[in-house]
């Protein structure tokens, strides 16, 4: 019966999320239903086992999400997300619309800039380019997600996106974590789904399939959509409902000064991780005030924080006179981070209620006794639960929590580096999670204009197929060779 509950409450919980039920109801009563089937206290797994660990998740990982959604809200209102993405047509031209529109969902996001924000920006880049090109419309969505989703959030090595930040509690680890597996893994991706996007182009103009009639008018109308919000706000660290609040600068700054924060955050982040805080005595922090942590512990997050906060004073200081409405920006940038944060923490409290039943052991000793080891047992833990809750952060917290004392221990000793568990886990993470009831996913059809039927086996080819092969060359290599 056990066994049963844990299905039925993951079935209630994604199958009225996907109607638009917020998973801030959802989550504790899918874990009700799941502790209530074995015959477990249900008011003590409700305010002990949910809330103390969702609680936990929001106290790590709020910063983050804070100051991520905000940075992108500053770039957005000051213009310099525009002006990149301007920049971009400029060089690349309609002769490369598709690298074009790739290269710059890449840029801003790995610079840390919030996916929802980018894809707003993206989708009027991307019409004028394909139009002119003549590059079929339906493929924008899967241009925009192989330059947003795929690589910059998984892959290249100093990511500040939240999942790269996730396992660095629980592997000791940076965001710099196997660098050069991280690095082969994003050319796999980023080749993998420029061959497929231009395959695809090409077999639209033998086809003799244009643009398409009736290009879609771009706007942030599906921002307001609300299911949009519900799934949106699950999947990424940015509510798409602030977006329209602030006030935009009427003017953009020069394409050096847009780029410059987008250095800062990698710069930063690099010296924080590698340099600044190994050299500091931190051994206060064994202290009980401190959560008797370490430097291992809370290093990985401080490093991204400080990199963001640099990055959004230099927004600021470089476009004070550009943006219009300073504190409404900021208002906004802030009050969209709450939704995210708060819906992943409720995902990983209902993990924590499941991982807490006598049934779950069933399932974790099957998850742990699969061949390959903890590798390949950590990918398909973290994969399956992706794609069951629609998100790469929850879904891989979820994994974390319930398993990552285990995986960190047998990765011990097997002589496996935390940094190749680490970056397993995040490439991990962003494979199903593309399924269709994404958020991401969802949010990003609407704000192109498209249909799941028309767009979407393009995306699985490009976020789904090629992170999987860039998966299983990461295993691969990193069983033969290590972490590097």
């Amino acid at each position: 019966m056990g066994l049963l509950g844990i299905l039925l409450g993951l079935f209630l919980m994604i199958a009225l999320a996907y109607r638009g039920w917020s998973i801030l109801l959802l989550a504790p009563v899918a874990a009700l239903v799941a502790a209530a089937f074995a015959a477990e206290p249900l008011l003590a797994h409700w305010t002990q086992t949910f809330m103390t660990s969702a609680a936990g998740f929001f106290a790590q990982f709020f910063p983050l999400f804070l100051l991520g959604a905000l940075f992108g809200k500053l770039m957005d209102d000051s213009g310099s997300v525009a002006t990149i993405a301007d920049f971009m047509t400029e060089k690349l031209g309609a002769e490369r619309a598709i690298l074009a529109v790739v290269l710059a969902g890449a840029l801003v996001t790995y610079g840390g800039v919030s996916l929802f924000v980018a894809f707003f920006v993206l989708a009027p880049m991307a019409v004028a380019l394909f139009r002119a090109a003549n590059v079929p419309r339906r493929l924008m969505p899967a241009a925009i997600a192989l330059g947003t989703s795929t690589f910059t959030m998984s892959a290249l090595p100093g990511t500040p996106s939240i999942q790269n930040a996730i396992p660095m509690p629980f592997f000791g680890t940076t965001p710099f974590a196997a660098p050069g597996l991280g690095i082969i893994a994003s050319v796999i991706m980023l080749g993998f789904g420029m061959w497929w996007l231009k395959r695809a182009e090409e077999r639209a103009k033998r086809a003799g399939e244009g643009f398409g009639d009736d290009p879609p008018k771009i706007d942030a109308t599906p921002a307001d959509d609300l299911l949009v919000r519900e799934l949106g706000t699950v999947a990424r660290e940015f509510d798409p409902a602030e977006l329209s609040r602030g006030q935009p600068s009427p003017t953009r700054p020069p394409i050096a000064l847009a780029m410059l924060p987008l250095g800062i955050v990698i710069a930063v982040n690099l010296a924080m991780s590698q340099f600044i805080l190994p050299s500091l005595d931190v051994s206060f922090l064994a202290e009980e005030r401190w959560g008797e942590t370490t430097l291992a512990g809370v290093g990985g997050v401080w490093s991204v924080v400080t990199a963001l906060v640099a990055a959004i004073v230099a927004v600021i200081a470089i476009n004070h006179r550009r943006l219009p409405a300073l504190r409404d920006t900021m208002d906004a940038g802030a009050n969209a981070s709450v939704l995210p944060a708060v819906s992943v923490a409720s995902l990983v409290g209902f993990g924590a209620v499941v991982a807490a039943l006598p049934a779950f052991v069933a399932v974790r000793d099957a998850l742990l006794a699969m061949e390959g080891g903890p590798l390949v047992s950590l990918a398909v833990a973290t994969n399956v639960l992706a794609a069951l809750t629609g998100s790469a952060s929850g879904g891989m917290t979820i994994a974390l929590d319930a398993l990552g004392e285990i995986y960190k221990t047998m990765a011990l000793d097997a002589g496996i580096d935390p940094s190749l568990m680490h970056r397993v886990a995040v490439i991990s993470s962003g494979t199903l999670d593309s399924l269709p009831h994404n958020g991401a996913v969802v949010t990003l059809l609407a704000v192109c204009g498209a249909s799941h039927r028309e767009s979407y086996f393009d995306i699985v080819m490009v976020a789904i197929v090629g992170a999987l092969i860039a998966l299983v060359a990461v295993i691969g290599i990193g069983s033969v060779a290590g972490a590097f």
